[in-house]
């Protein structure tokens, strides 16, 4: 039994991390909880049966204890997981900690290392690792059954929907405030490039921009809230009060909770009024980019591509992995993967079982383990010694995107970011 304190109860840490409990309760058990949200606190602590005493109004007086279980998630915002994870460290715990690190260069590297000389365990949420599909891929890679890898192409087609409410209208829309979207989103990727292709970052390219989800943009009259009475509403696909009472992601997937914890008709639109999901998309004040592609050269000559995307209907990672023997095709959400042999011309499809929810079961599989292996005294495929690479080569990506440079990424990994 591995005891857990849970540092922030958004829709990470409340509704997907702490339901495990009741997926596996003989293996942990939720002590504590910390959030500065009153109502979450409330709903948590009746759920999993936390003490009153026990219930915090923020990590910061959480942490202000002693240590109170045997690991902390940190799921905080993204700039506030650093001070959070570093204290969390000196009280003793041993961390689940969400992506990223951090988006300061220095703040990732000093994080892995005062784990490192204080012998915690600090397992990242990259959470790709533990699908089903990309095992498999790493697996056929190192059978050799496609022989030497050459090129990895990469695609994250974020969805129309999801870059409205994550990225324009909600908590990830300002990279001064959170993290590039190149690292908020898309640290995912790079870790999966890292780990298929079995060597280091050597140079690494990129370009993007915020393109579509500017006041240019903006229909004429247009209002600022989308129940102002906007006369687009028919013909606009980012119809606030459209999206949050009938699209299957907002409704199925919980996203409405974001907009309010209670999601019947009257208090959606309510919130919608005035409240920051229900901003015309075109008069909001995001920062973050609507497309970007990064080009990497590894140590090893392996050369790739990845391309993230607002402007899709799905939210899909697809890949295409070339190799001198063979070729691998492969699409995450559809659980499908080609495998076509050059020497026998033989086209193999595999389709695995993949959940609709949860990161395609990779978050339940990732908990799983992380119980298992704090229980057992291990460490995880992606502890913060692995995980600072992939954010490493986000960073530079971001740089040479501003830049407009090619980032040597030795020398870059030498220096403090600003």
């Amino acid at each position: 039994m591995v005891t857990v304190a849970i540092c922030g109860l958004g829709s990470r840490g409340k509704d997907t991390y702490a339901k495990c409990q009741h997926i596996f309760p003989e293996r942990m058990k939720i002590v504590a909880i910390a959030d500065i949200i009153p109502e979450r606190v409330e709903e948590a602590g009746q759920e999993y049966d936390v003490p009153i005493s026990m219930r915090f109004s923020s990590g910061e007086e959480m942490l202000e204890k002693e240590k109170l279980a045997d690991v902390m998630f940190i799921c905080t915002q993204d700039r506030q997981h650093y001070g959070h994870a570093l204290k969390a460290l000196e009280r003793g715990y041993d961390l689940l900690l969400e992506k990223p690190i951090s988006p300061v260069l220095s703040e990732c590297r000093e994080l892995a290392q005062t784990a490192s000389r204080l012998g915690r365990r600090v397992v990242v949420c990259h959470v790709l690792r533990y699908t089903p599909f990309y095992q498999y891929l790493y697996r056929t890679i190192r059978s050799g059954k496609i022989g030497q890898v050459a090129a990895i192409q990469a695609v994250e087609n974020v969805g129309y929907w999801h870059q409205a409410h994550s990225y324009v209208r909600g908590n990830w829309r300002r990279a001064e405030d959170t993290s590039p979207m190149i690292l908020a989103k898309c640290c995912h990727d790079m870790d999966i490039m890292l780990w298929l292709a079995d060597s280091k970052c050597k140079k690494i390219s990129s370009f993007g921009e915020l393109t579509y989800f500017t006041e240019e943009n903006a229909p004429t009259g247009a209002p600022k809230y989308c129940m102002d009475g906007c006369e687009h509403r028919d013909q606009c696909p980012f119809y606030a009060p459209r999206f949050y009472l009938e699209h299957p992601k907002a409704v199925e997937d919980g996203l409405v909770y974001a907009v309010t914890d209670q999601a019947d008709s009257v208090h959606v639109l309510e919130a919608l009024k005035k409240g920051p999901y229900g901003r015309c998309v075109f008069h909001s004040d995001n920062t973050v980019v609507d497309h970007q592609t990064v080009d990497i050269e590894f140590e090893n000559q392996v050369t790739a591509s990845f391309l993230m995307t607002a402007f899709t209907n799905q939210c899909a990672r697809r890949i295409r992995i070339m190799g001198t023997k063979g070729e691998l095709k492969g699409d995450m959400e559809a659980g499908t993967i080609e495998i076509i042999d050059f020497v026998s011309g033989t086209n193999d499809l595999i389709q695995l079982h993949t959940p609709s929810k949860g990161h395609s079961g990779s978050d339940m599989s990732m908990m799983r383990e992380f119980v298992r292996m704090v229980g057992e005294g291990k460490t995880g495929k992606t502890d913060a010694s692995v995980s600072v690479a992939s954010h490493l080569m986000a960073l530079a990506a971001e740089e040479a995107r501003i830049s407009r440079l090619v980032i040597d990424f030795e020398e870059y990994s030498t220096y403090e970011m600003k």
